[in-house]
């Protein structure tokens, strides 16, 4: 009796991968093997850098603070040592957009903390 196999379902899960492969180049796009290949390390890249961008922006909000804290006579240890001692309750991405965007108000921040 031949080999029984289930090409109806086996055509149906290549297409759907094949699907995340839009937009590749060279045969990254259309070839089985090489496109499972290619859309397995993006899956993983992307899983990782999830979890990256949040470390980046952290990084970035520190920054922001640190730079408007300076302009107003302090260090960024400093500020958040004495924000954490005075119970300032915002968090590093407010403080940052405060710094950004309302400098006069993040100047004030400044001052209740000093």
């Amino acid at each position: 009796m031949p080999r029984s196999v289930n090409v109806v379902a086996a055509r149906r899960r290549r297409k759907k991968m094949m699907k995340h492969a839009k937009g590749y180049f060279g045969r990254r796009k259309n070839v089985w093997t090489v496109a499972k290949n290619a859309i397995e390390k993006g899956w993983g890249y992307a899983y990782r850098d999830r979890k990256a961008k949040k470390r980046t922006f952290r990084g970035l909000w520190i920054q922001r603070i640190n730079a408007g804290a300076r302009l107003n006579g302090m260090s960024y240890s400093r500020f958040m040592g004495a924000a954490g001692s005075k119970n300032i309750e915002l968090n590093r991405k407010v403080l940052a957009d405060l710094a950004m965007n309302h400098p006069e108000t993040f100047a004030q921040v400044v001052k209740a903390v000093k």
